[in-house]
């Protein structure tokens, strides 16, 4: 023997003493014992699997999918948030119209000595006489103690109108939340329908792909009876390889919309769910509720209105630049030398004083004018989207309406095709078993049962996702 089979066999040797050692030990304490080298695999093993939520799948409606969704997308919190910003600005214009009152406090030290007499002139004169006056004539005292509550009171038509402009922009913020949220919803309806059509169409490739191997083996089975040739079983073979790829890619395809609407919906897109299917497609609705919904509660509509009437408001707003503002204060408090309720005499040191101001704008270089033309030349374009949105609602109305009504009145041709396929497929599979069809019959015929098929599926889609389109449009999803 050389010595690395020595080597192998004596390694060998201590592994399996070790073994019986800890079976041994394992079997005196009642624990199980698993093989250091199997250990170490399946730890190994289980650090590399990927960890897969467990759990029964969860079924989703159209419905629950939308509320997941609308609570997980960034974009519509944003929205939101916008919307509820534009009720606080509207809040915060509403107390300006309010008075405003503080309490400040302060104290003042200004260098004495402004009045002594030094002239010995003047300190002759006996109606002069030294006092500790501080030298800033505008200072009242070398020590001033100011306590005060100040009510400000600001009168003006600019404060009214900010109010009427905080309120625009509410309907504003709240058309553009509306707005992102039917983006979203036609997003998630367009995966969630997408996803319904993609797990059928596997149905669909699943039966092609049985169908094929039942189409080989019936070729393979006649040709051992000596009614085909080998061609037939060729021909038989490579349509199953084919449905087999078409069936890989259909599933392929299932998965990544399956993922792409777990994204909006799950926190993990992992997560395994079902998605419920309806029984029965509703009709399309009325084109007279179709129009009365579009003119009640449409957001682009709405949110160009209140553009419109925004920028209505900055004009005017701009014009009552040229309008005086009343500006009222009342004081209450203590300015005195002392910090004190009365002073060195016994008089109150708490007082009272009112102030009234009038403030008639005269001339800014024509900045007022200036902005009544911006404001006008916003108005403008304002109106100019106002009546570009109303057009395009009514193109859409039309597209979205008569995709609807098509898409619905082709199910019924759809799926009659899918059923005559089905049985032109079955006759011409009894024909070729009769030596009446070829198999290029067969396979045309397959082929043409699984082209009716998806087109179904995607004839149902479509539909869904018209009337969806339609829904959104009128506020009624």
């Amino acid at each position: 023997m050389t010595a690395r089979s020595i080597v192998g066999h004596t390694v060998l040797a201590v592994l399996l003493q070790s073994f019986a050692v800890a079976r041994a030990i394992s079997q005196t304490e009642g624990a199980p014992v698993r093989s250091p080298i199997a250990g170490a695999v399946g730890s190994q093993a289980s650090a590399n699997s990927p960890s897969l939520p467990a759990g029964a799948p969860v079924t989703i409606q159209l419905d629950d999918a939308i509320t997941r969704a609308l609570a997980n997308q960034p974009a519509f919190a944003a929205a939101a948030a916008q919307a509820k910003i534009a009720k606080l600005d509207r809040s915060i214009a509403r107390a300006a119209l309010l008075p405003s009152a503080v309490y400040s406090n302060q104290f003042l030290y200004t260098q004495g000595g402004a009045g002594f007499i030094v002239n010995p002139i003047r300190a002759a004169e006996p109606n002069l006489r030294s006092s500790s006056a501080p030298r800033f004539i505008a200072n009242n005292a070398v020590h001033e103690y100011i306590s005060q509550g100040s009510v400000t009171e600001t009168i003006g038509p600019q404060q009214f109108n900010a109010v009427s402009k905080a309120s625009a922009g509410i309907a504003i913020a709240n058309a553009e939340l509306e707005i992102a949220r039917r983006g979203l919803v036609a997003t998630v309806v367009g995966l969630y329908y997408n996803s319904l059509a993609t797990g059928r169409k596997v149905q669909v490739a699943q039966r092609a792909a049985d169908e094929a191997a039942s189409f080989t083996k019936q070729t393979q089975q006649r040709e051992t009876a000596r009614e085909v040739a080998h061609a037939d079983v060729v021909k038989a073979q490579l349509l199953q390889q084919q449905r087999e790829r078409d069936l890989a890619d259909a599933k392929l395809n299932a998965d990544k919309a399956r993922l792409d609407l777990a994204v909006l919906l799950f926190p993990d897109p992992r997560e395994p769910y079902t998605l419920a299917i309806a029984d029965t497609l509703p009709a399309p609705p009325s084109r007279a509720d179709v129009e009365a919904a579009l003119a009640k509660r449409n957001p682009e509509l709405q949110g160009a209105l209140a553009s419109s009437h925004l920028a209505n408001l900055n004009v005017t707003a701009a014009r009552l630049a040229y309008l005086p503002d009343l500006a009222l204060n009342y004081n209450y408090g203590l300015d005195a030398a002392q910090f004190a309720m009365h002073n060195d005499l016994g008089a109150d040191n708490l007082g009272y004083s009112a102030s009234a101001a009038l403030n008639i704008p005269l001339w800014d270089w024509f900045t007022t004018r200036d902005r009544i033309r911006q404001a006008k030349i916003q108005r403008e374009t304002a109106h100019t989207i106002l009546t570009n949105t109303q057009r395009r609602l009514i193109a859409d109305l039309e597209e979205f309406y008569s995709e609807a009504t098509v898409a619905h009145d082709q199910l019924a041709s759809l799926n009659l095709s899918a059923d005559t396929a089905a049985e032109s497929l079955r006759l011409t599979r009894l024909r070729y078993s009769n030596g009446e069809a070829t198999v290029l019959e067969v396979v045309d015929a397959e082929t043409s049962l699984t082209t009716a098929e998806n087109a179904r599926e995607d004839g149902i889609a479509r539909y869904q996702n018209a009337l969806a389109n339609l829904q959104m449009l009128t506020g009624t999803l």
